[in-house]
């Protein structure tokens, strides 16, 4: 019955936003963990993409390698950069260390995120503020790249998040994105919001299966994280959270229910 009505409830946009601020509220004011630093699901790279320089026993390589992929879409070297949904910042603080922007603003609704991601991520070039995606606190034509991983699915209007974006690029600007949505029609959806934006949609992939085999490979080191992090209580529903193998968000994903893709948008040059 609770399950039914939280299905229904996540129909409306209050709920959404609601929902996901007090989600990340909490996972950063409760599992502050220095070492936890991505919430993504990962990404194992496609046949010809180029590798990247992670170690092998670096925790959560994958969520590392999702943003990696993505923010390598465009060339960002030296650009203004903005990540709508930064969370922890682990994506940020990655891509601000590897692929020099020239500065780079994380914002997340969750205060506490935001909080979190200054005091373990500090670089001269980096910083994190409070704000929602659906009226981004920034002016017109500022950003280069607008970096957006895994977020949009729980924003309260997509579209006006979208309207925001193209607000804040510049001409000839980019909007990096992943998502998924639970199930293809709801993709179809996305895709038409995406379509309707106003921006050039230059590439779209569906990186499912990059996605299930990121969750697979990782799946014993992210349940050793969940029980060193996680009281025993809660152990199961945080698991069902963060995807482990076995789970809802990956059973649905590997049989096809649930679709998971990448998309490069550019706002027009005039």
């Amino acid at each position: 019955m609770i399950n039914r009505i939280i299905r229904m409830l996540k129909g409306y946009a209050w709920f959404k936003r609601l929902n996901a601020r007090i989600t990340y509220e909490a996972l950063a004011k409760y599992i502050p963990a220095s070492d936890w630093h991505f919430m993504n699901y990962g990404y194992v790279p496609k046949d010809g993409e180029h590798g990247i320089d992670v170690h092998a026993t670096t925790r959560q390589r994958y969520s590392m390698q999702m943003y990696h992929y993505l923010a390598s879409k465009t060339n960002i070297e030296g650009k203004q950069l903005l990540e709508v949904g930064s969370g922890r910042g682990g994506g940020a603080e990655y891509i601000v260390r590897s692929l020099k922007p020239a500065f780079y603003t994380g914002m997340d609704i969750a205060g506490s995120a935001v909080t979190l991601a200054n005091k373990i991520h500090v670089a001269p070039n980096l910083k994190f503020i409070q704000g929602s995606a659906e009226a981004i606190p920034l002016v017109d034509n500022s950003i280069d790249v607008v970096i957006n991983v895994e977020s949009c699915h729980g924003y309260g209007c997509v579209p006006t998040f979208l309207s925001e974006v193209k607000r804040v690029l510049k001409p000839g600007g980019y909007l990096l994105l992943v998502d998924f949505r639970n199930s293809v029609e709801n993709m179809r959806i996305f895709k038409d919001q995406l379509q309707t934006a106003g921006m050039e949609c230059v590439e779209e992939e569906n990186i499912s299966a990059n996605v299930i085999s990121a969750i697979e490979a990782e799946d014993e080191t992210k349940k050793e994280m969940i029980r060193k992090l996680i009281p025993a209580k809660w152990q199961k529903l945080f698991g069902e959270f963060a995807g482990i193998v076995g789970s809802p968000f990956h059973t649905t994903l590997k049989d096809g229910v649930r679709q998971y893709y990448r998309f490069v948008l550019r706002k027009a040059v005039a």
